[in-house]
Protein backbone atom coordinates (compact mmCIF):
# COMPACT_ATOMS: atom_id res chain seq x y z
CA UNK A 1 0.00 0.00 0.00
CA UNK A 2 1.26 3.17 -1.24
CA UNK A 3 1.64 6.39 1.35
CA UNK A 4 2.57 10.16 0.57
CA UNK A 5 4.56 12.33 3.08
CA UNK A 6 2.46 15.35 3.03
CA UNK A 7 2.56 19.11 4.13
CA UNK A 8 -0.43 21.34 4.68
CA UNK A 9 -0.49 25.45 3.78
CA UNK A 10 -1.49 26.57 6.59
CA UNK A 11 0.27 28.72 9.62
CA UNK A 12 1.53 26.01 11.64
CA UNK A 13 2.93 23.75 8.33
CA UNK A 14 1.18 20.56 9.67
CA UNK A 15 3.19 17.48 8.30
CA UNK A 16 2.00 13.75 7.90
CA UNK A 17 0.91 10.62 5.98
CA UNK A 18 -1.74 10.37 4.07
CA UNK A 19 -2.90 7.36 1.86
CA UNK A 20 -2.23 7.16 -1.51
CA UNK A 21 -5.77 6.36 -3.05
CA UNK A 22 -7.05 9.62 -1.20
CA UNK A 23 -4.67 12.05 -3.05
CA UNK A 24 -4.46 13.51 -6.02
CA UNK A 25 -1.62 14.72 -7.30
CA UNK A 26 -1.09 17.11 -10.23
CA UNK A 27 -0.02 14.66 -12.89
CA UNK A 28 -3.32 12.46 -12.15
CA UNK A 29 -4.96 15.67 -12.75
CA UNK A 30 -3.35 16.41 -15.72
CA UNK A 31 -4.86 12.55 -17.36
CA UNK A 32 -8.26 13.16 -16.31
CA UNK A 33 -8.34 16.38 -18.25
CA UNK A 34 -6.90 14.91 -21.36
CA UNK A 35 -9.35 12.39 -21.03
CA UNK A 36 -12.11 14.48 -20.39
CA UNK A 37 -10.75 16.44 -23.70
CA UNK A 38 -11.32 13.83 -25.98
CA UNK A 39 -15.74 13.82 -25.37
CA UNK A 40 -15.83 17.52 -24.59
CA UNK A 41 -18.16 18.11 -27.46
CA UNK A 42 -20.26 15.18 -26.72
CA UNK A 43 -23.47 14.75 -24.71
CA UNK A 44 -23.51 12.24 -22.22
CA UNK A 45 -25.28 9.36 -23.02
CA UNK A 46 -26.32 7.95 -19.01
CA UNK A 47 -26.29 8.81 -15.95
CA UNK A 48 -24.60 6.28 -13.48
CA UNK A 49 -24.44 6.10 -9.54
CA UNK A 50 -21.67 3.76 -7.11
CA UNK A 51 -23.00 1.10 -5.21
CA UNK A 52 -19.55 0.46 -3.84
CA UNK A 53 -16.40 2.91 -3.75
CA UNK A 54 -14.82 2.05 -6.99
CA UNK A 55 -11.42 3.45 -8.43
CA UNK A 56 -11.54 5.30 -10.77
CA UNK A 57 -8.95 4.35 -13.31
CA UNK A 58 -7.34 6.12 -16.65
CA UNK A 59 -7.90 3.44 -18.89
CA UNK A 60 -10.09 0.34 -18.55
CA UNK A 61 -8.57 -2.55 -17.10
CA UNK A 62 -7.50 -3.55 -13.82
CA UNK A 63 -3.49 -2.89 -14.27
CA UNK A 64 -2.62 -1.30 -10.51
CA UNK A 65 -0.44 1.42 -12.44
CA UNK A 66 -3.80 2.82 -14.22
CA UNK A 67 -5.62 4.12 -10.40
CA UNK A 68 -6.44 7.41 -10.52
CA UNK A 69 -7.92 7.89 -6.97
CA UNK A 70 -10.77 5.75 -5.28
CA UNK A 71 -14.58 7.18 -5.68
CA UNK A 72 -16.87 6.88 -2.84
CA UNK A 73 -19.76 4.84 -2.63
CA UNK A 74 -23.01 7.00 -4.16
CA UNK A 75 -20.89 8.95 -6.32
CA UNK A 76 -22.94 10.54 -9.10
CA UNK A 77 -21.74 10.91 -13.17
CA UNK A 78 -22.47 10.87 -16.28
CA UNK A 79 -21.54 8.14 -18.83
CA UNK A 80 -19.69 9.04 -21.98
CA UNK A 81 -19.24 5.83 -23.39
CA UNK A 82 -18.30 1.81 -22.33
CA UNK A 83 -17.07 -0.96 -23.98
CA UNK A 84 -17.64 -4.97 -23.29
CA UNK A 85 -14.39 -6.63 -22.54
CA UNK A 86 -13.95 -10.21 -21.44
CA UNK A 87 -15.38 -11.70 -18.61
CA UNK A 88 -12.70 -12.42 -16.30
CA UNK A 89 -12.79 -14.19 -12.78
CA UNK A 90 -11.91 -11.01 -10.68
CA UNK A 91 -13.70 -9.36 -7.66
CA UNK A 92 -16.80 -7.49 -8.06
CA UNK A 93 -15.76 -4.95 -6.40
CA UNK A 94 -12.99 -2.41 -7.52
CA UNK A 95 -11.53 -1.21 -4.35
CA UNK A 96 -7.76 -2.06 -4.48
CA UNK A 97 -5.51 0.44 -3.25
CA UNK A 98 -2.32 1.86 -5.69
CA UNK A 99 0.34 -0.63 -5.93
CA UNK A 100 -1.92 -3.61 -5.29
CA UNK A 101 -3.27 -6.12 -7.60
CA UNK A 102 -5.21 -9.10 -6.97
CA UNK A 103 -5.10 -12.77 -7.87
CA UNK A 104 -7.40 -13.93 -9.89
CA UNK A 105 -9.36 -17.03 -9.53
CA UNK A 106 -9.61 -19.03 -11.97
CA UNK A 107 -12.92 -21.47 -11.67
CA UNK A 108 -15.12 -22.91 -13.84
CA UNK A 109 -18.78 -21.75 -13.96
CA UNK A 110 -21.24 -24.60 -15.17
CA UNK A 111 -24.39 -22.82 -15.05
CA UNK A 112 -22.53 -21.07 -18.18
CA UNK A 113 -20.96 -24.19 -19.17
CA UNK A 114 -24.36 -26.11 -18.97
CA UNK A 115 -26.35 -23.58 -21.02
CA UNK A 116 -23.57 -23.77 -23.89
CA UNK A 117 -23.93 -27.10 -23.84
CA UNK A 118 -27.48 -26.82 -24.01
CA UNK A 119 -27.18 -24.82 -27.15
CA UNK A 120 -28.83 -22.08 -25.27
CA UNK A 121 -28.03 -18.03 -26.78
CA UNK A 122 -24.92 -17.21 -24.81
CA UNK A 123 -25.46 -14.25 -22.30
CA UNK A 124 -23.70 -11.07 -22.66
CA UNK A 125 -23.60 -10.06 -19.10
CA UNK A 126 -21.60 -13.74 -18.87
CA UNK A 127 -19.59 -13.69 -21.58
CA UNK A 128 -18.39 -9.59 -20.74
CA UNK A 129 -17.92 -7.49 -18.17
CA UNK A 130 -18.56 -3.41 -18.74
CA UNK A 131 -16.23 -1.00 -18.46
CA UNK A 132 -17.85 2.95 -18.43
CA UNK A 133 -16.14 6.15 -19.38
CA UNK A 134 -17.41 8.64 -17.06
CA UNK A 135 -17.26 12.07 -16.33
CA UNK A 136 -17.58 13.72 -13.02
CA UNK A 137 -19.13 16.68 -11.95
CA UNK A 138 -16.25 18.80 -9.77
CA UNK A 139 -18.99 18.87 -6.95
CA UNK A 140 -18.20 15.08 -6.95
CA UNK A 141 -14.20 15.01 -7.71
CA UNK A 142 -11.82 17.44 -9.16
CA UNK A 143 -10.55 14.94 -11.98
CA UNK A 144 -13.20 15.24 -14.43
CA UNK A 145 -13.09 11.72 -16.37
CA UNK A 146 -11.87 8.60 -16.26
CA UNK A 147 -12.99 4.43 -16.15
CA UNK A 148 -14.62 2.69 -13.85
CA UNK A 149 -15.61 -1.22 -13.79
CA UNK A 150 -19.08 -2.04 -14.25
CA UNK A 151 -19.88 -4.47 -11.87
CA UNK A 152 -20.61 -1.43 -9.07
CA UNK A 153 -22.35 0.65 -11.34
CA UNK A 154 -25.89 1.33 -11.35
CA UNK A 155 -27.64 3.08 -14.57
CA UNK A 156 -29.80 6.06 -13.33
CA UNK A 157 -32.74 5.54 -15.36
CA UNK A 158 -35.42 8.55 -15.10
CA UNK A 159 -37.97 7.51 -12.48
CA UNK A 160 -40.12 8.61 -15.01
CA UNK A 161 -39.53 5.99 -18.24
CA UNK A 162 -37.87 3.08 -16.05
CA UNK A 163 -41.50 1.39 -15.88
CA UNK A 164 -41.12 1.14 -19.63
CA UNK A 165 -38.36 -0.96 -19.47
CA UNK A 166 -38.75 -4.97 -19.93
CA UNK A 167 -36.55 -7.55 -18.05
CA UNK A 168 -35.25 -8.43 -21.05
CA UNK A 169 -34.51 -5.24 -22.53
CA UNK A 170 -32.47 -2.90 -20.52
CA UNK A 171 -32.29 1.23 -21.40
CA UNK A 172 -28.81 1.99 -21.58
CA UNK A 173 -29.08 5.15 -23.42
CA UNK A 174 -31.18 7.91 -22.85
CA UNK A 175 -31.99 11.83 -23.73
CA UNK A 176 -34.67 14.52 -23.67
CA UNK A 177 -36.34 15.66 -26.76
CA UNK A 178 -38.00 18.41 -24.91
CA UNK A 179 -35.15 20.32 -23.64
CA UNK A 180 -32.94 22.76 -25.89
CA UNK A 181 -30.28 22.37 -23.00
CA UNK A 182 -27.74 20.15 -23.88
CA UNK A 183 -26.64 19.57 -20.30
CA UNK A 184 -30.11 18.66 -18.88
CA UNK A 185 -30.83 15.72 -21.86
CA UNK A 186 -29.41 13.66 -19.27
CA UNK A 187 -29.37 13.92 -15.54
CA UNK A 188 -27.90 12.18 -12.58
CA UNK A 189 -30.75 12.66 -10.98
CA UNK A 190 -33.25 10.05 -10.51
CA UNK A 191 -36.11 11.68 -10.23
CA UNK A 192 -37.87 13.36 -13.05
CA UNK A 193 -40.37 15.19 -14.48
CA UNK A 194 -42.62 13.89 -17.01
CA UNK A 195 -41.49 14.91 -21.01
CA UNK A 196 -40.48 13.39 -24.45
CA UNK A 197 -37.85 10.92 -24.68
CA UNK A 198 -35.77 8.72 -26.97
CA UNK A 199 -34.60 5.94 -25.32
CA UNK A 200 -31.54 3.01 -26.77
CA UNK A 201 -31.99 -0.34 -25.31
CA UNK A 202 -29.94 -3.49 -25.14
CA UNK A 203 -30.99 -7.29 -24.87
CA UNK A 204 -28.54 -9.94 -22.77
CA UNK A 205 -27.99 -12.04 -26.09
CA UNK A 206 -24.60 -11.89 -27.56
CA UNK A 207 -24.20 -10.46 -30.95
CA UNK A 208 -20.87 -9.65 -31.89
CA UNK A 209 -20.14 -9.03 -35.50
CA UNK A 210 -16.24 -8.79 -36.71
CA UNK A 211 -15.83 -9.39 -32.69
CA UNK A 212 -17.12 -6.30 -31.88
CA UNK A 213 -20.90 -5.93 -29.89
CA UNK A 214 -23.79 -3.46 -30.78
CA UNK A 215 -24.03 -0.84 -28.18
CA UNK A 216 -27.88 -1.02 -28.47
CA UNK A 217 -30.11 -2.56 -30.30
CA UNK A 218 -33.41 -1.33 -29.89
CA UNK A 219 -34.69 2.47 -30.12
CA UNK A 220 -37.83 3.78 -28.67
CA UNK A 221 -38.97 7.35 -28.30
CA UNK A 222 -41.48 8.11 -26.18
CA UNK A 223 -44.06 11.68 -25.58
CA UNK A 224 -46.33 12.45 -22.87
CA UNK A 225 -49.62 13.55 -23.52
CA UNK A 226 -50.20 17.03 -21.07
CA UNK A 227 -54.17 15.93 -21.01
CA UNK A 228 -54.39 12.68 -20.77
CA UNK A 229 -51.61 12.87 -18.12
CA UNK A 230 -49.81 9.49 -19.25
CA UNK A 231 -47.21 8.11 -21.76
CA UNK A 232 -47.39 7.31 -25.67
CA UNK A 233 -45.18 5.33 -27.68
CA UNK A 234 -44.17 7.78 -30.70
CA UNK A 235 -42.15 5.28 -32.42
CA UNK A 236 -39.96 2.01 -31.99
CA UNK A 237 -37.95 -0.53 -33.94
CA UNK A 238 -40.12 -3.19 -34.89
CA UNK A 239 -36.71 -5.38 -35.50
CA UNK A 240 -33.61 -5.37 -33.48
CA UNK A 241 -30.99 -3.20 -34.76
CA UNK A 242 -26.78 -2.66 -34.59
CA UNK A 243 -25.92 0.69 -33.23
CA UNK A 244 -22.91 2.29 -31.68
CA UNK A 245 -23.04 5.33 -29.78
CA UNK A 246 -22.79 8.77 -29.70
CA UNK A 247 -26.92 9.46 -29.58
CA UNK A 248 -26.89 12.92 -30.70
CA UNK A 249 -29.46 15.49 -30.50
CA UNK A 250 -29.92 18.54 -32.96
CA UNK A 251 -32.72 21.16 -33.45
CA UNK A 252 -34.92 23.66 -31.02
CA UNK A 253 -38.21 23.45 -29.27
CA UNK A 254 -40.64 20.92 -31.26
CA UNK A 255 -38.43 20.32 -33.85
CA UNK A 256 -35.68 18.03 -33.58
CA UNK A 257 -33.36 14.92 -34.94
CA UNK A 258 -31.84 12.16 -32.89
CA UNK A 259 -28.56 10.69 -34.90
CA UNK A 260 -27.29 7.36 -34.46
CA UNK A 261 -24.91 5.28 -36.24
CA UNK A 262 -26.88 1.71 -36.95
CA UNK A 263 -25.19 -1.23 -39.03
CA UNK A 264 -27.03 -2.65 -42.20
CA UNK A 265 -27.46 -6.08 -43.53
CA UNK A 266 -24.56 -5.65 -45.51
CA UNK A 267 -22.50 -5.16 -42.79
CA UNK A 268 -21.91 -1.21 -42.96
CA UNK A 269 -22.49 1.46 -40.14
CA UNK A 270 -24.25 4.36 -41.43
CA UNK A 271 -25.03 7.48 -39.80
CA UNK A 272 -29.15 7.29 -39.36
CA UNK A 273 -30.99 10.86 -38.82
CA UNK A 274 -34.82 10.63 -37.28
CA UNK A 275 -36.74 13.81 -37.48
CA UNK A 276 -38.94 14.37 -34.20
CA UNK A 277 -41.76 16.97 -34.83
CA UNK A 278 -45.20 18.11 -33.24
CA UNK A 279 -48.57 17.41 -35.19
CA UNK A 280 -51.00 19.35 -33.89
CA UNK A 281 -51.07 17.55 -30.15
CA UNK A 282 -48.99 15.04 -30.84
CA UNK A 283 -44.95 14.37 -31.50
CA UNK A 284 -44.40 12.36 -33.90
CA UNK A 285 -41.22 10.81 -35.61
CA UNK A 286 -39.71 10.34 -39.07
CA UNK A 287 -37.20 7.47 -39.26
CA UNK A 288 -34.83 7.04 -42.52
CA UNK A 289 -36.62 5.90 -45.81
CA UNK A 290 -34.24 3.10 -45.78
CA UNK A 291 -34.90 1.49 -41.83
CA UNK A 292 -35.45 -1.24 -43.08
CA UNK A 293 -32.40 -2.30 -44.23
CA UNK A 294 -31.14 -1.95 -40.55
CA UNK A 295 -33.90 -4.08 -38.50
CA UNK A 296 -33.76 -7.47 -38.24
CA UNK A 297 -36.77 -9.36 -37.84
CA UNK A 298 -35.56 -11.64 -35.01
CA UNK A 299 -33.09 -11.59 -32.54
CA UNK A 300 -30.32 -13.71 -33.57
Amino acid sequence: MLWYRVAARDEAKTEGWIEAQNVITNEILEKSRKLAEEFKDLPPQAAGQLRAASNLRLVSDMSPENILFKLANGSTFEIMDWKFVPKQEVADVDDLAKGEQRKAKPTRNEEIEAAKEAGEPEKLDEKYDVWYQIRLDPSVSPAPAGWLFGRQVELQVPSDIVIFQANNRKFVTWQRLDTDAAGRAVSTDKISTPGNWVILSRTNHVKAVDGVEPDFDGILVLAFDKYDQSYYTVWRSTGDVRGSLPLRIEGQGDNKTFIVQLRNNDGAMNEKRFVVFRDKSRIKVTPPEDIAQYQQTKSK
